[in-house]
């Protein structure tokens, strides 16, 4: 019967206003079968014309896949998680791929019932990641491709990728040496955190290289908090011996912002006679410390992008690959540090 306006176009409608089989039709839209270029075109140029959408569940069956990756996390609402999150789902969404979010919360029972559940479910590959860069331990040899994104796996043979957090500190006290500052402190969260004690050598490795060093009194190691960074100014304002401390890099944007309270508070000014640089780039911290912070930014999304994308490209059958890859970060500047 002929097709009427209310029902929906079919592989036969496309492979008759085509001129093809329907065979060809399946092979063309699915990117499968040597085919013309100039044939395949005449079936899109069809299915565009008929509207026509191939049946997303026959898809999966002919190729094997299902067209969804897991996301397995330990901070499902996280600061961190939701920028590479946003950044993952990008890159999925343009590859036409759903994502099944779990969130384990840390506790180990917890992601292995979401582990299995995500195998069963026959997920084509898996992104593994968590509120912070330290090394957790794999989920072993699975039978889809993992990527580790922002924290990183135990194993090497895993492919794991986060952000240069010594190199985002050497950008800091590189740009603290550049406008001037000759006594520069460190102030960060725990040192049993990687990042802490990670960032701390990026800054003493640029000092270093300019001929300074990092005073043993200037580095002040609390938490990630506003109060520990108001605490931490009120320390170093009292350190005035040889000189004064004129620059100070903080371990995060929180911490930073704190800092910046707690000098205003003691009437000191802020670039003019200290210059502060934090690191995430949180907006709600940069814009909303006085003055706005300059900061190091981490490119979560660039780096939840490319997580995804070499995923994809190893559920397409390309080389996954392994080891441990650093993205750089940037740093983007602001009135906390440039005097005007």
């Amino acid at each position: 019967m002929p097709r009427t306006e209310s029902s929906t176009p079919t592989v036969r409608d496309v492979a008759q206003l085509a001129g093809v089989s329907p065979g060809t039709v399946s092979k063309a839209l699915n990117g499968r079968g040597q085919l013309r270029e100039e044939t395949r075109q005449r079936v899109q140029d069809a299915a565009d014309k008929l509207g026509f959408h191939p049946n997303q569940l026959a898809k999966s069956l002919i190729e094997g896949r299902t067209y969804t990756v897991g996301v397995l996390t330990t901070a499902s609402f996280g600061r961190f998680t939701m920028p590479l999150m946003t950044g993952i789902e990008d890159s999925l969404g343009a590859g036409k791929v759903s994502t099944l979010f779990c969130d384990s919360r840390g506790d180990p029972l917890r992601e292995r019932h979401y582990l299995q559940e995500l195998l069963s479910r026959r997920v084509d590959g898996l992104v593994v990641t968590g509120r912070k860069p330290d090394p957790r331990h794999s989920l072993g040899r699975l039978p889809i491709p993992v990527v580790y994104a922002l924290t990183q796996s135990e194993d090497d043979g895993d492919l794991s990728m986060t952000y240069d957090d010594r190199q985002g500190a050497e950008l800091a006290t590189n740009h603290l040496i550049a406008v001037g500052r000759k006594r520069i402190a460190y102030v960060s969260g725990p040192t049993r955190h990687l990042s802490t004690r990670l960032r701390q050598q990026g800054t003493e490795d640029a000092l270093e290289a300019a001929g300074m060093k990092l005073d043993p009194r200037d580095v002040l190691l609390g938490e990630w908090s506003e109060a520990w960074g108001r605490t931490a100014a009120g320390i170093l304002i009292r350190q005035a011996e040889p000189i004064p401390v004129d620059g100070i890099f903080c371990g995060s944007d929180q911490i930073a912002r704190g800092v910046a309270d707690g000098l205003r508070e003691a009437g000191v000014d802020v670039p003019r006679q200290v210059a502060i640089v934090g690191f995430d780039n949180w907006d709600v911290m940069v814009q909303g410390s006085r003055p706005p912070l300059t900061t190091i930014d981490p490119n979560l999304t660039m780096l939840g992008q490319l997580a995804a994308n070499r995923l994809l490209n190893a559920i397409d059958g390309g080389e996954l690959g392994s080891g441990h890859i650093l993205r750089p970060c940037d740093l983007v500047l602001r009135q906390s540090s440039m005097s005007s």
